[in-house]
């Protein structure tokens, strides 16, 4: 008879049931994190092709305008801007941030940041495509049109603190309206023409010789993405038809009749006309200002308080015009300049109506005075024969339809400086150049985009005491940091018993 052994209470299955629930259990995690991943990766996909952007700033600095939006809208090729900006300059976040807003609402907008400070091969091989010769720009190309914007025209100062020996403050930032007004000129359907008056000693746009030639400045308004060439009147009987306006810049010979019927005629045909004309010069073209509303002397202007050689005249404060809005802050130097003044009362003309409106620009202060004689040496005020301060140096005429009715009739425009040398080559210091850009710029109507207001600075301040500050150190250092290993310790714990 067979006996059977005792069965061994200690032998168990090859697999035990709790091994498979185990197993089964692994592998439920492991295609749970797999989901996960996967999810994760769709939704970090999603939200690349598709989201949504928001301002949370209080002030709402990186909101674009319905101005922007609209330009931005109308792109038709596409745009690069190369930022050439040291990142310690102060509005360098602001204009970078700027800039992500721009490329984020038009995907014709390619941004690209150099820093020249590090990125030397890329700096370098940027600066020669682009034409740079100096840092702390940003460079706006559309199809080989290009607008350079520097950093001074980005924002505002408050020049109080320095006479305290602080630091200017900034007050506001003006980079939507710079950064659009490059895009409007570089996505203009034509290039606007601009003229240089030739034939009378004026300055010269081709030569390059220091302190007399225009060259400098003739490139820069190529920049700006205009068409610049020379003009004759003794080659042609009229004004061009092209020309979007002409420049008289320093003429040391007198015109003739007939030249100065032809510039009249010009203007009387809704023209535009930027004069620099130098003191102790009779050009004729007094009687021309004259007409419309501007009265030059043969004088010259002086300041004491407003000079370093008594040569020049230093100019920080300006009259309120589309001219001078953005030189605020800026300070321009003028050579020994005339005195531009405008006619007041009946003397400018027939029907107030139809009178051109004249506005000064730019003035000596209340310490400077026009001086008559400018043979003496040194030249000093007398009260019988000079006139007191404060004397204008440059001054604006417009004359378009009468105010309140909304009729499209393009206004004359002319601009007036007594003074051609602050925009030769290598005199251009401080602000001149924007003087002259600026002028030129109102001249041909490109201020579409100055009503984009600038975005003011605010100065957020959290004021605290010693005992609050004492609080925030042991909240941020003790209390924070011990709230989730005090959490950790009582999930141990749980766990534990």
């Amino acid at each position: 008879m067979e006996t059977l052994e005792p069965r061994n209470p200690e032998r168990r299955s090859p697999v035990e049931p709790g091994a498979w629930r185990r197993a089964l259990l692994r592998a439920n995690t492991l295609l749970a994190l797999a989901l996960a991943a996967v999810l994760a990766l769709m939704v970090n996909y999603l939200a690349y092709r598709h989201y949504a952007r928001a301002d949370w700033s209080r002030s709402g600095s990186n909101t674009l305008s319905e101005k922007t939006r609209g330009l931005l809208d109308g792109l038709t090729g596409a745009v690069e801007v190369v930022v050439f900006l040291q990142p310690g300059q102060e509005v360098f976040e602001d204009a970078v941030h700027l800039l992500d807003e721009y490329e984020a609402a038009s995907p014709l907008i390619h941004v690209e940041r150099v820093d020249p400070d590090r990125d030397l091969a890329r700096t370098e091989e940027l600066m020669r495509r682009y034409e740079v010769t100096e840092a702390n720009v940003i460079v706006f190309d559309g199809g080989g049109r290009r607008k350079y914007v520097r950093m001074a025209e980005l924002a505002d100062y408050d020049y109080e603190p320095v006479q305290m020996g602080e630091a200017p403050r900034r007050v506001s930032f003006k980079g939507e309206q710079a950064f659009s007004s490059a895009l409007y000129s570089i996505t203009q359907a034509s290039q606007p023409v601009v003229y240089f008056l030739q034939g009378h000693g004026e300055r010269d746009i081709e030569s390059f010789e220091r302190g007399a030639g225009y060259s400098a400045i003739a490139e820069l308004v190529r920049r700006d993405h205009a068409e610049v060439k020379p003009l004759v009147l003794g080659r042609t009987p009229a004004v061009p038809d092209d020309a979007s306006a002409v420049v008289v810049a320093g003429p040391q010979k007198a015109f003739s009749a007939a030249e100065l019927d032809v510039l009249g005629d010009y203007l009387e045909r809704q023209g535009r006309l930027l004069l620099l004309l130098d003191a102790a010069t009779a050009t004729g073209l007094e009687s021309l200002c004259e007409k419309w509303g501007l009265r030059l002397v043969n004088d010259v202007v002086l300041d004491a308080t407003r000079t370093l050689t008594g040569r020049e005249l230093f100019i920080t404060e300006y009259e309120p015009h589309p001219v001078t809005a953005k030189l605020n802050g800026l300070s321009t130097v003028l050579y020994l300049p005339r005195s531009v003044e405008p006619i007041e009362g009946e003397e400018g003309g027939g029907d107030p109506a139809d009178r051109p409106a004249a506005a000064p620009l730019a003035s000596c202060s209340e310490s400077g005075w026009a001086e008559t004689d400018s043979l003496q040496s040194p030249m000093r005020y007398d009260p019988e024969r000079d006139r007191p301060g404060p004397v204008p140096v440059a001054a604006a005429v417009e004359k378009g339809p009468v105010p309140g009715i909304d009729v499209q009739i393009r206004p004359t425009r002319l601009v007036v400086i007594g003074d051609s040398d602050f925009a030769a080559n290598g005199v251009m210091t401080g602000a001149n150049e924007d003087l002259f850009l600026s002028a030129l710029n109102w001249l041909l109507e490109r201020d579409e985009l100055l009503g984009i207001a600038a975005k003011p600075v605010e100065d957020n301040r959290l004021l605290m005491t010693q005992r609050q500050l004492r609080g925030l150190f042991w909240a941020v250092v003790g209390v924070i940091p011990a709230l989730p290993a005090l959490l950790g310790v009582l999930v141990w714990w749980r766990r534990r018993t």
